[in-house]
């Protein structure tokens, strides 16, 4: 049986700020509604990815900032440009032997790593 991570919350203070920063490095927002006072729900898929993040309020207790996410991605130079030319800072390319690794953060400082790696035992 699979096991498929479908969606991650990620605590932000500002939702319109966080999905214009999202949106701007290529997210597509799938939904954003106001279920009821207090809770509005905004999905965001990267391109390309099955799992999507979710914002909002009413979403997580987690304090904005403190979210690590990991993603894959097919080269480690070109996503850096592609963050670079939205006008987000991100780290220089950073080698490791399990992968080449890009560093940036949201508004609110949750942290992101792109990691490209040759391939994965699961594809």
């Amino acid at each position: 049986m699979d096991w498929k991570i479908e969606l991650i919350p990620v605590p932000v203070t500002d939702v319109d700020r966080a999905k214009a920063f999202y949106e701007t490095i290529g997210f597509t927002a799938d939904h954003d509604h106001t279920v009821r006072e207090g809770l509005r729900f905004v999905q965001l898929t990267p391109p390309g990815s099955a799992c999507s993040i979710v914002i909002g309020d009413g979403i997580t207790d987690k304090a904005p900032g403190t979210q690590e996410i990991q993603v894959v991605v097919a080269s480690a130079e070109t996503a850096r440009a592609q963050l670079l030319d939205a006008g987000i800072e991100a780290s220089e390319v950073d080698e490791q032997p399990w992968g080449r690794f890009v560093y940036f953060r949201d508004p609110d400082g949750n942290s992101w790593a792109l990691q490209a790696i040759e391939s994965r035992p699961n594809g």
